[in-house]
């Protein structure tokens, strides 16, 4: 038995859901998010929450349980709270700055490097050394700060570039004479 498929997802107040076959639709504050569940389970609406039960006790359908149920969770958190990722970029010179929907970073490169923002994701930077990316899809946040950090991930003898606010970075020791 599946621990985190068997709670059922709490629909907060201002928060509604509707099921129609395997899709499960949200509403809430900050918009609409839905997900397709796969044959494996059965999503129903009762008493002001989703319940995910499994179609059969097979490996495949015990596993996509627990992982539907917390994909319904996420929908939920996105349209009440959203999700936020926030970097810190480190190094002489390295910085952000957001112009209408481009973030222009300069990181040591001979040239600015322009990241245009997706589409539902919001972009902003409070200090030209941090960027807060925030959205109500968790898969598309992450995706976004992954693409922002990948143009220069933090190297271990300085510590320099891009990383994830309270990211620890194993550092190494530099070359003995």
């Amino acid at each position: 038995m599946s621990r985190i498929g068997k709670r059922p997802v709490e629909l907060p107040s201002g928060v509604s859901a509707s099921v129609s076959g395997q899709t499960v639709e949200v509403k809430g504050p900050k918009g609409a998010r839905c997900f397709t569940a796969t044959d494996d389970v059965t999503l129903a609406v009762e008493d002001n929450a989703v319940t995910i039960t499994p179609r059969g006790s097979s490996k495949r359908a015990r596993q996509q349980w627990g992982m539907s149920r917390t994909m319904v969770a996420n929908l939920v958190q996105g349209v009440t709270e959203g999700f936020k990722k926030e970097l810190e970029i480190q190094g002489v010179g390295y910085r952000a700055q957001i112009q209408g929907n481009t973030l222009k970073l300069n990181l040591g490169y001979s040239h600015e490097v322009n990241f245009d923002v997706p589409q539902g994701v919001t972009v902003t930077c409070p200090k030209q050394t941090e960027i807060v990316v925030e959205g109500i899809d968790q898969q598309q946040v992450g995706q976004v700060a992954a693409n922002i950090r990948e143009w220069r991930g933090p190297e271990p003898y300085k510590g320099k570039g891009i990383r994830y606010k309270g990211e620890f970075i194993f550092r190494k020791e530099g070359k003995k004479k």
